[in-house]
């Protein structure tokens, strides 16, 4: 049987190369855990940077490639621009000839046996994308729990078929800067007749900032502009125009400055013609359940 050659890409954006070297440490034993299995041909991890200037040095790529002898290459390049989340993935993986990839942050870690774990899961050709289960932070939502089956998988760390991403046209990244374009993804995915689904064997530690009095997630400024104005634009586009209204109504009634810019953003791209083309006008695919993209375990 063919083994497929994997591919990691990761965006770097003023990132902590501390964090992102222990998480490619992660990376590289997992690779030799796959070797092992004999489930992979090969790994690669690739690098975007989306920074100002570069974060990696050829100094230290050179020793991170000394320190992974198990990959089968290290990349990195520096775009000088911030492209988002999905342009740099697109931006990547339009010079990836893998069979599998994997889009990942950059400081996420992994168990040995994680890639072994994906990989095995896609041996089913009706699968079209996997993801791994995040530590300590589980996403609460809903999956299958015999076939992992869910609605959308997170782009923490996800597994999808190189030919299916891009025959898709991957990311939509004019739409989605930060937020939801792992979830329009697997919509689209959906919409081809492949399933996505969780895989809970397959382990990611996804660190997250918490509040040290609230102890709750606490969002940055552009985490909350993003948030709300990829949802609107992931309502908008999956043919649920009403509840980009109803999100403008309550914005409207009780205004945020990152949330009044974000509603400011939708209204201009309506008004322009600039939204998307729409999706899933029956219905079928697309999830909207209490403001969430899926049924929802429990809250966090």
């Amino acid at each position: 049987m063919t083994r497929p050659m994997v591919t990691i890409q990761s965006v770097l954006y003023h990132s902590d190369t501390e964090r992102v070297e222990r998480a490619l440490e992660s990376l590289d034993n997992a690779a030799r855990w796959a070797r092992f299995d004999d489930r992979v041909a090969g790994v690669r991890v690739r690098y975007g940077d989306c920074s100002p200037a570069a974060t990696v040095d050829p100094a230290l790529l050179e020793r991170w490639r000394r320190a992974t002898p198990n990959l089968a290459s290290l990349d990195y390049v520096s775009f000088g621009e911030n492209l988002g989340h999905g342009g740099a993935q697109n931006r990547l993986a339009a010079e990836d000839d893998s069979e599998l990839r994997i889009m990942a942050n950059p400081d996420v870690i992994i168990t040995g046996d994680t890639l072994s774990q994906l990989v095995e899961r896609m041996d089913d050709t009706t699968i079209g994308a996997v993801e791994a289960k995040q530590l300590p932070l589980e996403h609460p939502k809903d999956y299958d729990v015999r076939s992992g089956i869910t609605s959308w998988v997170a782009g923490a760390f996800c597994m999808v078929r190189s030919a299916l991403f891009d025959e898709l046209g991957g990311y939509d990244h004019e739409s989605f800067f930060m937020y939801c374009d792992d979830v329009d993804l697997s919509w689209r995915i959906r919409e081809r007749g492949f399933g996505v689904a969780i895989v809970p064997a397959a382990l990611a530690f996804h660190d997250k900032r918490i509040g040290s009095t609230s102890g709750v997630l606490e969002p940055t400024s552009a985490e909350r502009y993003y948030s709300v104005e990829s949802a609107l634009l992931l309502a908008d586009k999956w043919s649920r125009p009403d509840i980009s209204e109803d999100i403008l109504r309550f914005f409207d009634a009780n205004p945020e400055p990152e949330a009044t810019r974000a509603c400011a953003e939708y209204r201009r791209r309506r008004d322009d013609g600039l939204l998307a083309d729409r999706h899933d006008p029956d219905h079928t695919t697309a999830e909207f359940t209490g403001g969430n993209y899926a049924e929802h375990r429990y809250g966090l």
